[in-house]
C-alpha cells in the first residue's frame, strides 16, 4: 500500500489552496484526490464575477479564480489523481478510492485534509409537496447545464429560496430570455447578500414574496404550475394566503449542507454546522484529520475559503513535525443566544503564540447589536454592529493576551445595544 504524508480530498478552492500552502511549506510526499476530470470543483460553473477581491485586489469570474490557483497546482507538479471517488475513510487513515485506472485501490496517509465542499438540498430533503414533473431542479444543477452546457432548463421560471446561487440564477436566466416570475423566501428575510439581491432581484424588477414557500407542485410530464402560500412564525400555513403560479420550471436554492458523508461513520464530532468540529488549526478529533472549506460550513465568499485551507495546511504541517498535539487544556467554544455557530469550536490555547481568528453567523437579521465574547465569565472582546445578517459571515481576531487562562469556555452571544 503506498503512503503518503499528506493526502487531500477534493481538488476544489478549499484542496488546491492547501495543496499549494501545503507544498510551499515543504510537504512533497502529498496528492490530490478530485472525482472530477479537472480541477476547480463549482467554480466552473460559476461565470458571474465577483471572486478574487480579497485574495488578487481584482474582480474575477468562478474560472478565472479557478484558473489561477489550477496553474500554481500544475507550477508545482502537485500530482493530482483526476475521476478518483473516495468511498471509505478509516479512522486510521487509510483511504479506499475508485477510479477507471486502476479500480479499487486503498492508500495510507499520515495526515489528510478533507475538502469534499457542500451540495445542494433536493426536492425530496424538503418534502416538496405535490407531483414529480420534469421541470424541477436545484439552482446549481439549472447553473451548470446553462454555464456549461448552453442548455436553458425553462422559459418561465419560478425559485424557491433566495439564497446566493438561487439570486444569481435569477439575473442569469433573465439574461438569457427566459421569464423568472418571482422568488419565494420561506423566512422573513432574504437568504442572500445584501448586493445579489439588489443587482439580481431588484435590477431586474423581479418579486422576492418572504415568509413564503411552495405548497404544491402540480404537473404530468412537465410542471404547470405551482401553489404557494405564507408562513407563520412557526413555518406553518396561514389559511387563506394561497396563491397560483404558472410556470415550466421551478428552481430550489433551499440550503446547502456539507458533504460529511466519508466522515459519518468515524469516532469525530460535529457541529452545529453539520461539519467537523474543529480547533484552530481545522484539525478534528481524530489528530491528523483536517477540515475546510464548505465541507466544514458554508462560506459566502471563496476568498475565505482560500484563507481557511492555508490554515489546514499549516495545521497538517505542524502535525507530520510533531507540533501538533492533544493537550489537557481544552478551551471549548460555544455559540449561545443569536449566535448560529462559532468557529473554531476547540481551542488548545497552551499551543497559541498568535492572534486568533474566529468566524460565526448571526441567527436572524440584528440592528445595532453587539457580539460579545465571554471567556471564563468574563467579556474580553465586544464587537459592535449596526446591522448583521445571517447570510454574512463575521470574521475577527482575539489576542492572545486576551485569554488569562488556558483552558476554561468562550461564549459567543448576542447584546442588543440598549438591553
Amino acid at each position: 500500500m503506498v503512503n503518503y504524508d499528506l493526502v487531500i480530498i477534493g481538488g476544489g478552492s478549499a484542496g488546491m489552496s492547501a495543496a499549494i500552502e501545503a507544498y510551499d511549506l515543504g510537504i512533497r510526499n502529498l496528492v490530490i484526490l478530485e472525482k472530477n476530470g479537472y480541477l476547480g470543483g463549482i467554480l466552473d460553473q460559476c461565470i458571474h464575477n465577483g471572486f478574487g477581491l480579497e485574495e488578487f485586489k481584482e474582480e474575477l469570474t468562478g474560472p478565472e479564480f479557478m484558473s489561477r490557483f489550477a496553474k500554481q497546482v500544475n507550477e508545482r507538479k502537485i500530482p493530482v489523481k483526476y475521476g478518483t471517488t473516495v468511498t471509505n475513510l478509516s479512522k486510521d487513515k487509510v483511504i479506499t478510492y475508485i477510479n477507471k485506472e486502476k479500480g479499487k485501490v486503498q492508500i495510507g496517509a499520515s495526515s489528510i485534509i478533507l475538502a469534499t465542499g457542500c451540495y445542494e438540498r433536493s426536492a425530496g430533503a424538503i418534502m416538496l409537496g405535490g407531483d414529480r414533473p420534469a421541470g424541477i431542479y436545484t439552482a446549481g444543477q439549472a447553473q451548470l447545464y446553462l454555464n456549461n452546457y448552453g442548455y436553458l432548463v425553462g422559459k418561465k421560471v419560478f425559485i424557491l429560496g433566495s439564497g446566493d446561487i438561487g439570486l444569481i440564477m435569477a439575473r442569469r436566466m433573465t439574461l438569457e430570455g427566459a421569464k423568472v416570475l418571482g422568488v419565494a423566501e420561506l423566512m422573513p428575510y432574504s437568504a442572500g447578500l445584501n448586493r445579489n439581491i439588489v443587482q439580481c432581484l431588484q435590477d431586474y424588477n423581479i418579486p422576492l414574496y418572504l415568509s413564503t414557500t411552495v405548497k404544491t407542485v402540480i404537473g404530468k410530464e412537465r410542471l404547470e404550475k405551482i401553489i404557494l402560500a405564507k408562513v407563520n412564525e412557526k413555518f406553518n400555513f396561514i389559511p387563506n394566503t394561497e396563491f397560483t403560479v404558472e410556470c415550466d420550471t421551478l428552481l430550489l436554492s433551499v440550503g446547502l449542507l456539507p458533504n460529511v458523508s466519508l466522515i459519518q461513520n468515524l469516532p469525530v464530532s460535529l457541529s452545529s454546522t453539520r461539519g467537523m468540529r474543529v480547533n484552530e488549526y481545522m484539525e478534528g478529533d481524530i489528530p491528523g484529520l483536517f477540515s475546510c472549506g464548505n465541507v466544514l460550513h458554508v462560506h459566502d465568499l471563496v476568498d475565505m475559503v482560500v484563507k481557511e485551507a492555508r490554515q489546514a495546511a499549516k495545521g497538517a504541517y505542524l502535525y507530520l513535525h510533531g507540533q501538533l498535539e492533544k493537550h489537557e487544556n481544552v478551551t471549548l467554544c460555544l455559540a449561545e443566544e443569536g449566535i448560529s455557530y462559532l468557529l473554531p469550536q476547540v481551542l488548545y490555547l497552551d499551543e497559541i503564540d498568535e492572534d486568533v481568528t474566529f468566524k460565526l453567523r448571526v441567527r436572524k437579521p440584528y440592528k445595532e447589536i453587539y457580539i460579545d465574547l465571554i471567556f471564563n465569565d468574563q467579556v474580553i472582546k465586544s464587537i459592535y454592529k449596526n446591522a448583521i445578517v445571517p447570510s454574512e459571515m463575521e470574521i475577527f481576531k482575539i489576542k492572545r493576551s486576551l485569554f488569562t487562562s488556558n483552558q476554561g469556555k468562550l461564549i459567543a452571544k448576542v447584546r442588543h445595544k440598549n438591553g
